[in-house]
């Protein structure tokens, strides 16, 4: 294996979105090109429920996925198809806004509100199929054991073992990484693939570089045919995501992607029209 060494160190800057929400925007519009398929990465952890409870209320998505994570806290959602539910730690809910969906979230006052939300783009061919969600709860969350690391399978395929969801259009591949001190931990990815990590906390070292990456960043990796992960001196945790790149025009406005302007302004003129949800 020819383990991928880092491309790109990614730190995101703080934002505040919705409502009123402290975040970090680690990956944003200027990412594109580097991240295909993956659009947006906001990252959350906060301890003072006055950052984040103000939440997201109800806005409009169109062309994209969202993919939202949770490592600890609680979020309520609804939209304009009747789905309610609860995002709970350990669990992942998988929306496919398609031709268009209104939704909401609205994180709860917790401990620790911990996690991220990532955009997947849609292929051309599918940015108006139907709205869909999955959503996966951590009791369904499937888990690799091996000695010193916990692989926990969101979505794709984690070396033998399959993940909850399997995403129709774009796949993904989503894991949960929890490494103990000082391991080692290997995982073969195809050399077409966009791949980047966000640690959550701890820090690792990647392939043979001696340099150690704190949390609360991103690492964007580049050619290669694997990973090479080495845990700091408190152990990491780590989301890391990886998938084939569209390579197609990105038209995009706010919560909306399409592929061209004239779609956007469409979406966008639905949207004052009162004709966006079909």
């Amino acid at each position: 294996m020819k383990p991928r060494s880092v491309k790109r160190l990614i730190r995101g800057r703080d934002a505040v979105d919705g409502a009123g929400v402290r975040l970090v925007r680690v990956v944003g519009h200027h990412d594109t090109a580097d991240l295909d398929p993956f659009l947006l990465l906001d990252a959350f952890d906060s301890t003072n429920p006055a950052d984040y409870t103000r939440g997201f209320p109800m806005h409009p998505h169109r062309g994209i996925e969202t993919v939202t994570y949770l490592a600890e806290g609680e979020i309520s959602h609804e939209d304009s198809l009747g789905n309610k539910g609860v995002i709970r730690s350990g669990d992942c809910q998988w929306m496919t806004a398609g031709r268009g969906i209104l939704h909401q979230e609205m994180p709860q006052a917790s401990p620790r509100m911990l996690g991220l939300q990532l955009w997947v783009n849609l292929p051309k061919a599918q940015k108006m199929v139907p709205p869909k969600y999955r959503d996966i709860t951590a009791a369904i969350v499937p888990m690799a054991e091996e000695p010193g690391a916990t692989v926990r399978v969101i979505a794709g395929r984690y070396k033998e073992t399959a993940g909850a969801v399997m995403p129709e259009y774009v796949p993904a591949k989503l894991i949960d990484l929890r490494l103990e001190p000082g391991i080692t931990w290997e995982w073969p990815l195809p050399g077409e693939d966009t791949a980047f990590a966000y640690i959550l906390a701890g820090s690792v070292r990647v392939a043979n570089d001696p340099e150690e990456h704190p949390s609360h960043q991103a690492l964007l990796f580049g050619s290669g045919d694997g990973l090479r992960l080495v845990a700091g001196p408190r152990g990491a945790l780590l989301v890391i995501v990886s998938g084939k790149p569209l390579r197609e025009p990105i038209a995009w406005g706010g919560p909306i992607v399409m592929n061209t302007e004239d779609e956007l302004r469409q979406a966008f003129q639905e949207l004052e029209d009162g004709v966006f949800i079909r």
